[in-house]
């Protein structure tokens, strides 16, 4: 079985959802408080002796039935691997927050100066269409905005390679709209009408657009918007 690595910065439930996926996979490894999501997953991919690695986010609640014993075919193991992740605020259900299976050296190596990490790896990406968890980003009011910002600025400015635009601006509009009556719904929502503007605002900006990966930069947007 490939090396799993658990990442965690500042999430409020990192450390109950780091001691339930080791109940299970007590061989997991962590890595936490590395500034930066894509050096984060560098440091993870450092720690890992397998030549694809998985990647679990510390606000990913994993499905008890999900397969972690998963190996992808010889012709796939230089291919970003997406699972989908169902949003508890907006029930939307896509690739965002999903676990991912990365090959190792591809990571180590990916290119820095893009704004999203997941397509930075490599040009070959694969959804898997199996729900593997819950993104549980609505445990605060900061978190819950933060997470809903950083999407929806990237979709918004089109960052993510092969986006379909029909689609995206579906998302858009589900985020920007849906749930306000949930767990922290109100500032997921906030969060996303801010990054949507944000993101269209600096389409083709990378310089600005990496800025949604600076945590106090975005709690500075935070401070400023509530």
């Amino acid at each position: 079985m490939y090396d799993i690595i658990f990442i965690s910065y500042n999430e409020p439930e990192a450390d109950a959802n780091w001691d339930r996926l080791t109940e299970t996979y007590f061989w997991a490894k962590r890595v936490h408080g590395v500034t930066g999501i894509h050096q984060a997953h560098i440091q993870g991919a450092k720690l890992a002796n397998t030549e694809m690695v998985w990647f679990v986010d510390a606000d990913a609640i994993v499905m008890d039935d999900f397969d972690f014993s998963y190996e992808p075919d010889k012709d796939n193991l230089d291919t970003v691997h997406v699972w989908r992740s169902q949003n508890p605020v907006n029930g939307l259900v896509y690739g965002n927050g999903g676990i991912k299976l990365f090959p190792r050296q591809l990571t180590i190596d990916m290119d820095l100066s893009q704004p999203d990490m997941t397509t930075s790896i490599t040009h070959k990406f694969k959804v898997m269409h199996e729900i593997a968890n819950i993104t549980a980003f609505n445990t605060n009011p900061f978190s819950t905005w933060r997470s809903a910002f950083r999407e929806c600025a990237k979709l918004s400015s089109k960052v993510i390679d092969r986006q379909k635009n029909e689609e995206t601006d579906s998302r858009l509009d589900t985020w920007c709209t849906v749930g306000r009556e949930n767990l922290f719904g109100d500032y997921a929502i906030r969060g996303s009408i801010a990054g949507r503007k944000y993101g269209a605002t600096h389409q083709g900006d990378t310089a600005a657009l990496r800025l949604v990966n600076n945590y106090d930069w975005l709690k500075e947007q935070f401070d400023a918007d509530v």
